[in-house]
């Protein structure tokens, strides 16, 4: 990975000269450890006569064992010398420092418990003493417990002396610090630094004022006289007044250093869930804010952020004592909540209008509990960030978008460190690296820090985060005592604590040079597996976002035309469990198996609640309906209802459980509005008595944002299903022919065109080994494609439908341990062919894709991203774009000219490769941490295959995409019509958007006001656009007075009442209720 921190050259002879320094009054320890397996700790203390081995070191100088939470002792004794290299000891404070990697960490000094840690809280400096004498001894020892995924390891231990603060000259490793802060800062220092440290005492190390033996004279004679002057030996030292000396010299560059600042914050980043259950979140989250409190008693100086409203809403329903002291440390000013969103997501998976939700429901908390919205989206750890992301963010009342993510980058390393990003509409957003999260008050990586952000930016004037985080901690007190002393150093930057947005508004940004302008996504080169891993989570997650889309939309519809109250409550909890499971590690699927277990909870919730809604908006709306008269008096009325804003044609399954409960029926007749019937044929799998029973037929023309009526009746004659040999699917827009050897599509043509579309077999099931490393279920392996396997073989291919609405082949493929079921699906009326896919998968570390090799060449391929789409190429010419090997896309993925084109159109599956002649999906991963058996199971999913004459534009993919997501619903009608609510719906259809570029993203009532109706919508083909809409809920054809233009906060937007929808832009538009009503 590319490092955030790069130390500047500093000469060689000031470093060895600085390392000397140091060794005055440090000690390294860590070569001392003896070690031992698990043990009590009353026997570590009891045995120490026996002894153990000593722990040996690895070439990074760690003591390592093994993975597995498996227990290892590392014990030493550590006696104080009268001086270390001459420099006396004696009254100095003594503080071992510590950083370990272990799930478990404790550290007894003389049989206590000093102090404990977790792989998160992973280092500490532990006070032994603060007024040493030669001679005294601590025993110490530290239990630690390997993590379940890596090796444990002790990273470093060490110890370090050093003088009482209020001190005028530091001890010597200090001084060292301030001087590699000084030449780091400000290198042409280096020369006088240089010089200074060649006048250093040196030889009053070397004379006998000071040795081990505490009983010689001369130490005696010593030491009387730092007793008789009441200061420690350290003070009064020779080499000690040679350091005062050197200081004196190099005072004169303290003034530059004071003027640059150094802005502190206390953070501590909190992941909803990781390598913990969700559960313990709160308890951390709890353990946290207590500690901040606490400690900005004893340093009222201290300054904290937090993001998240999801934390502090908990906090508020079950701590609201502690809730409370929060809001009045965020109303004092030494709080603040910058907390743009819900909870910090990931963005390449979400639709757009999840990401409005995480913004809408965190700024109304932030607003509600707070008194303010946040100005700042603080993001320090999402994997990557979607290019429409600025246009969201600004239309959400954010100003600054902030995170440090890029600096994990494992090819290239990002340009900017303040810059302005661009979405493709022309919005802009002010965008920040942050340093390091997770850190100490280090000066000299703090000083590196604000040297490179000063080259950077040419900004003097740097942010650092210290506090622990990952599962929360904060700031120590360790930490904050730190700062103190630093803060009164004349050899360090002026130190200060602050808040994001009062460091933000005070950089210089009308300074020239300008910003750059990042004009693309903010793609991560690192983590291109939580695209496909844990598969389940991503398809719950589409599934309930559809979900919500549909309930919210009918239950304003059903507000509207009967009068039913809308479900504000329900919905919200709704999405607030919706937008919490899309946290950056839980729908990546990169957390323990025990998150998954709650996430799944709350999808149960999601859709529990969603479809709940949804049925009783559709039974509301039903009610209002007046039915046309049926074709016979036992025929049963269905209502088939359209959710997207468009006439559509669509192949309706309709459960007959409640129809026919015993399958007495096997046949039946449809009828439409007209009383005509319409083609239909049986499920495929009557005779299986666990089968749904199921009948199918043809919709056409569903309404936009609709409903059509038909009829079901038992029919006496049987279907007729034709006997089909050779494997060849066709409608009048498709033909492809499957191979029985193989199953791959050996053809698949486009009969507009009459163009080929595959250049070799497409469909290719391959599979390859994936060694992705320690970052396991983030990561897919750069060179897996050096690593293939086997393609599954065919098992066996059938016929499974030969209907006249639907044709279906069957293959079945295994390998040694999964079994990989495909279902060919051609539907009447439909331009693209279906892979359903019901894999039984059991591999391990293995990775599967499907490719499509294509007769169509091109050097670009457009995939979906929330609210828009983006052109990446396929013939990668810099170190940057040969890191997208693997790219994300919402929906669809499309490679053609401005002739022909091809479709791969996905239902939860993100994950693409390309090249000029091919595009390749990833259908499964199968790592084993930190979810050992991630992916193991069954997985049922589809994709379908779409050529088209034209560009993906002209083909409507944006549409045929949400389409294969979002089926149109069957209802059967219940109950007689209430005659006295019946309302003529003109055409049958409640909405219609006729601008073919702009998609319906919400239609629900305002947050603040249900008479408040708010409908958004996006441009998703790049070309500006006149909003067109067809109601006959009483809305205006077109914009007038009576509906204007919002922000995401549905607050109006001045002088928008008329504007057009410009390219790719979001707009969200406000009516009254009583217009509608008019």
């Amino acid at each position: 990975m590319v490092s955030s921190i790069r130390q500047p050259a500093i000469f060689p002879s000031i470093e060895i000269a600085l390392n000397r320094l140091r060794q005055l009054n440090t000690q390294d320890i860590q070569s001392q450890w003896q070690q031992s397996g698990d043990t009590t700790v009353e026997d570590v203390f009891a045995l120490q006569e026996v002894g153990w081995a000593i722990a040996p070191l690895n070439d990074r100088q760690h003591i390592t064992w093994r993975k597995g939470y498996q227990t290892v002792w590392l014990y030493q004794s550590i006696t104080v010398p009268n001086h270390l290299y001459g420099y006396p000891l004696l009254g100095l404070t003594l503080r071992l420092a510590l950083t370990w990697w272990a799930d478990d960490a404790q550290i007894y000094v003389d049989g206590t418990l000093a102090q404990s840690g977790d792989l998160f809280e992973c280092l500490t400096r532990i006070c032994l003493s603060e007024c040493v004498t030669p001679g005294q001894t601590f025993q110490v020892a530290i239990r630690l417990i390997s993590p379940g995924h890596d090796d444990g390891a002790l990273v470093r231990s060490h110890l370090t002396y050093e003088l009482p603060a209020h001190y005028p000259t530091p001890e010597p490793s200090f001084v060292a610090d301030e001087l590699t802060v000084l030449a780091t800062l400000e290198p042409d220092s280096q020369m006088e630094i240089e010089q200074a440290i060649a006048r250093l005492n040196w030889n009053s190390l070397k004379t006998p004022q000071i040795n081990d033996n505490p009983q010689d004279p001369a130490q005696q004679i010593w030491e009387g006289l730092s007793a008789q002057t009441q200061l420690i030996p350290a003070v009064i030292h020779p080499f000690q007044q040679s350091l005062s000396e050197l200081r004196r010299k190099l005072l004169s560059f303290s003034s530059a250093l004071k003027q640059r600042q150094i802005q502190c914050v206390g953070h501590a980043h909190l992941d909803m869930a990781w390598l913990w259950p969700i559960s313990d979140t709160w308890d951390a989250a709890e353990r946290t804010f207590k500690s901040i409190l606490n400690l900005q008693k004893d340093f009222p100086e201290l300054t904290y952020t937090h993001s998240s409203p999801a934390l502090f809403e908990w906090i508020e329903n079950n701590r609201p004592e502690l809730f409370q002291q929060i809001q009045q440390k965020v109303s004092e000013g030494s709080w603040t909540i910058d907390a743009g969103l819900w909870i910090e997501p990931e963005f390449n998976l979400i639709s757009g209008e999840s990401i409005v939700r995480q913004i809408l429901y965190g700024q109304r908390y932030c607003q509600e509990k707070f008194g303010q919205i946040s100005k700042v989206a603080w993001l320090p750890d999402s994997f990557g960030f979607c290019w429409q992301l600025p246009q969201i963010l600004t239309q959400g009342g954010i100003e600054t978008f902030a995170t440090l993510k890029l600096s994990w980058n494992d090819t290239t390393e990002f340009p900017h460190q303040l810059f302005w990003w661009q979405s493709p509409d022309g919005s802009r957003i002010l965008s920040i690296m942050l340093p390091p999260i997770g850190s100490d008050i280090d000066p000299v990586k703090m000083a590196t820090q604000s040297k490179n952000w000063e080259t950077s930016t040419g900004i003097a004037n740097t942010l650092w985060l210290p506090g622990l985080g990952d599962h929360g901690g904060g700031p120590t007190q360790d930490m904050l005592e730190k700062y103190q002393r630093w803060e009164r150093s004349p050899f360090f930057p002026t130190l200060k604590f602050t808040s994001p947005n009062k460091y933000i508004n005070r950089l210089p940004l009308s300074s020239s040079p300008p910003l750059p302008i990042h004009r693309d996504e903010l793609y991560l080169e690192l983590h291109r597996g939580c695209y496909t891993t844990h598969a389940d989570q991503k398809q719950n997650n589409r599934q309930c976002e559809d979900l919500l889309y549909q309930a919210e939309v009918f239950a304003t519809i059903a507000y509207l035309t009967a009068n039913v109250a809308y479900p504000k409550a329900d919905i919200e909890i709704a999405w607030k469990a919706l937008l919490f499971n899309q946290f950056h590690d839980i729908l990546p699927g990169t957390s323990i198996p025990e998150v998954f277990v709650e996430a799944n909870e709350g999808w149960k919730q999601v859709k529990k609640i969603g479809q709940r809604v949804l049925d009783e908006s559709l039974d509301a709306i039903a009610s209002t309906i007046q039915q046309p008269s049926p074709p016979h008096l036992d025929a049963k009325p269905l209502i088939v209802f359209n959710p997207l804003t468009w006439p559509r044609d669509a192949v309706i399954t309709f459960d007959l459980s409640e129809i026919d409960p015993k399958k007495r029926h096997l046949d039946w007749i449809i009828y439409n509005s007209e009383g005509q019937t319409i083609p239909n044929q049986d499920a495929p799998e009557l005779s299986n008595k666990k089968a749904p029973h199921q009948v199918s037929f043809l919709a056409a023309n569903i309404p936009a944002l609709g409903y059509q009526h038909y009829w079901i009746y038992r029919s006496e004659k049987p279907n007729d299903a034709p006997i089909l040999s050779s494997y060849v699917l066709e409608n009048k827009f498709i033909k492809a022919s499957i191979s029985p050897l193989t199953g791959q599509i050996n053809s698949l043509i486009e009969k507009i065109t009459q163009k080929e579309i595959f250049s070799a077999p497409g469909n290719q099931l391959q599979m390859f080994r994936d060694q992705s490393g320690y970052w396991d279920a983030w990561n897919i392996a750069a060179d897996y494609e050096k690593h293939p396997l086997p393609q599954p073989e065919l098992f066996s291919i059938v016929w499974h439908e030969t209907g006249p609405i639907r044709q279906c082949i069957r293959t079945v493929y295994e390998t040694e341990s999964s079994t990989i079921c495909q279902d060919y699906i051609l539907e009447i009326n439909t331009p693209f062919l279906i892979v359903k896919n019901h894999i039984l998968w059991q591999e391990e570390k293995i990775l599967l894709k499907v490719n499509f090799p294509l007769t169509t060449s091109s050097n670009t391929a457009t995939y979906e991203i929330p609210f828009g789409a983006i052109t990446r190429t396929t013939n990668p010419q810099t170190d940057g774009e040969k890191a997208q090997w693997e790219v994300p896309a919402l929906r669809w993925a499309d490679m053609g000219d401005k002739t022909f084109g091809v479709s791969i159109l996905t239902q939860g599956k993100h994950g693409f490769d390309a090249s000029p002649n091919h595009l390749r999906l990833t259908l499964l991963k199968a790592p084993i941490w930190p979810d050992p058996k991630a992916d193991r199971g069954t997985h049922q999913f589809t994709y379908a295959i779409y050529p088209h004459p034209g560009t993906w534009k002209q083909a409507r993919t944006v549409h045929h995409a949400r389409e294969l997501n979002i089926v149109p619903i069957a209802r059967q009608v219940k109950g007689k019509t209430k005659t006295q609510q019946i309302r003529q719906f003109e055409d049958r259809s409640f909405l219609e958007i006729h601008n073919d570029n702009v998609i319906l993203s919400a239609f629900k009532p305002a947050e603040d006001n249900p008479n408040g109706i708010i409908l958004r919508c996006y441009e998703a083909h790049g070309e500006a656009a006149n909003l067109s809409l067809k109601s006959s809920l009483g809305m205006p054809d077109s914009l007038d007075k009576h509906i204007y233009q919002t922000n995401l906060l549905e607050a109006p937007v001045e002088n928008q009442q008329s504007a057009p929808i410009e390219p790719w832009q979001i707009s969200t538009y406000r009516l009254n209720k009583e217009r509608l009503d008019q």
